[in-house]
């Protein structure tokens, strides 16, 4: 089904909008982590806090190490472990919030789950220890969905040839959020007015965020499952009306039954899933990888200047492919470009020794970031129909996040075990086994004709 010109403009205007709000919102707490964690440390320092109990286990899994890993590390190790959390919960959420979407209809899943970044974002402003810090993070893994359900309106709302193009600027929405979130959350961390708390201002401004974006999706974005909404079809007429439980079911079964996948879901999950465990992995290691490179060779910039440098400019680049050759070109070709890419900067890590180097293997990350995931999407769309489109697209989001969770853990006992040239030659081994079978396994889908 295509939304009439005019109104799916409007709609993705709305999506566009809301998702920047949403997920700069999301970024600011990204730069906070070592702070905050040192924060909350020194709030309670008595060993049988929940904090000192966690970097207690941390401290036996480094020791597990022949090659000591150094306490500078605890904060960054400990921040890695709460996004795979974050990670790990939206594995879980993702599928079932998809399935809610395709029974109760995307705008009421998306404002649910709205409501719970809500209350995620307000347990941050009040938190003034670990354990509501904790559950502020755990609230928002299993109620974040704005990404997922963007996804899935932009695939109810457009036709196959419109699809990747539209899909497109979801990506171009996070390259946006990327480079601009973290340097604002980080400045306005540095705004002192309650001292119980001292990052209440970056808290506070977060929650007027997703609060204007709640108020914003409420008023402005309508219904736009097949089934459900009241929007005209493109070429006239109104969408389908509501049909009766038995009349669904039946639809259904006749659905699943005639369907012949171009591309089965099961391997678009299981390639999201092995791109992304390496790729999260790789994207975690970079602040050791900058620190290792440069401790004791008396550069004056120091690696988190060259860290932040260096995240500015994949966010440049990725937002610049997004909204130029990504949106034109069939999403297979992206996909084919975005994971050689990976592959070739996983070899360049291993063997880099020059800032330049590390720029030139940054721009080749940056090409993937603008390609893979939303290309994948893209293809994961095309195989999914009316009546299951959110648990298809849920599917494949939660096995992202299953290997967005699992990467930084594989890769970082990896990299602490057998050195950073052998994890990142393994990784790109890896990736080349994600090369292979893009290659190999994947087609082109098939045009519908009218």
């Amino acid at each position: 089904m295509a939304i009439a010109g005019a109104q799916r403009k409007q709609i993705l205007k709305v999506l566009m909008l809301s998702l920047v709000l949403d997920l700069i919102s999301f970024t600011f707490i990204l730069p906070l982590f070592p702070s905050l964690l040192s924060f909350y440390r020194a709030q309670d320092p008595s060993p049988d806090s929940l904090l000192n109990r966690i970097f207690h286990y941390l401290n036996a899994y480094k020791n597990s190490f022949a090659r000591p890993i150094d306490s500078r590390y605890d904060i960054v190790l400990l921040g890695g472990a709460l996004g795979s959390l974050f990670s790990l919960l939206q594995a879980f959420a993702a599928p079932v919030i998809g399935r809610l979407s395709d029974r109760h209809g995307r705008r009421r899943a998306l404002l649910i789950s709205m409501l719970g970044n809500v209350a995620s974002v307000a347990l941050w402003v009040s938190a003034r220890d670990f354990r509501t810090f904790l559950a502020s993070r755990i609230v928002g893994g299993l109620s974040e969905a704005n990404v997922q359900m963007a996804n899935s309106i932009v695939a109810d709302i457009t036709d196959e040839q419109h699809r990747g193009s539209s899909m497109a600027l979801v990506g171009a929405c996070f390259s946006v959020a990327f480079t601009f979130g973290p340097a604002l959350g980080a400045a306005l961390s540095t705004v002192d007015l309650v001292a119980e708390n001292p990052f209440f201002v970056a808290a506070i401004v977060s929650l007027v965020l997703i609060v204007v974006e709640t108020v914003y999706l409420w008023a402005c974005l309508p219904e736009t499952h097949p089934r459900l909404t009241k929007l005209q079809v493109e070429g006239g007429g109104v969408s389908a009306e509501k049909s009766d439980a038995s009349n669904i079911k039946k639809e259904e079964k006749s659905d699943a039954s005639k369907r012949i996948h171009t591309n089965n879901p099961a391997l678009l999950n299981a390639l999201h899933f092995l791109f992304l465990l390496p790729f999260s992995g790789l994207e975690f290691s970079l602040p050791f990888l900058t620190t290792t490179l440069y401790a004791g060779t008396g550069s004056t910039t120091s690696p988190a200047a060259l860290n932040g440098r260096l995240l500015s400019l994949m966010g440049l680049i990725a937002s610049l492919l997004q909204g130029t050759l990504v949106r034109r070109l069939p999403p297979l070709i992206t996909l084919r470009v975005g994971v050689v890419a990976c592959a070739i900067s996983f070899f360049c890590l291993a063997r880099v020794s020059s800032p330049s180097g590390l720029y030139a293997a940054g721009a080749l990350l940056a090409v993937t970031t603008a390609t893979v995931v939303t290309s994948l999407n893209s293809l994961g769309s095309f195989e999914a129909q009316d009546v299951d489109r959110g648990a298809v697209m849920g599917r494949l989001r939660g096995w992202g996040q299953a290997g967005r969770a699992t990467g930084p853990i594989v890769f970082c006992s990896l990299f602490w075990w057998a050195g950073r040239e052998a994890a990142y030659n393994i990784g790109g081994l890896a990736m080349c086994v994600v090369v292979v079978a893009v290659f190999g396994l994947l087609k082109s889908p098939h045009r519908k004709t009218e």
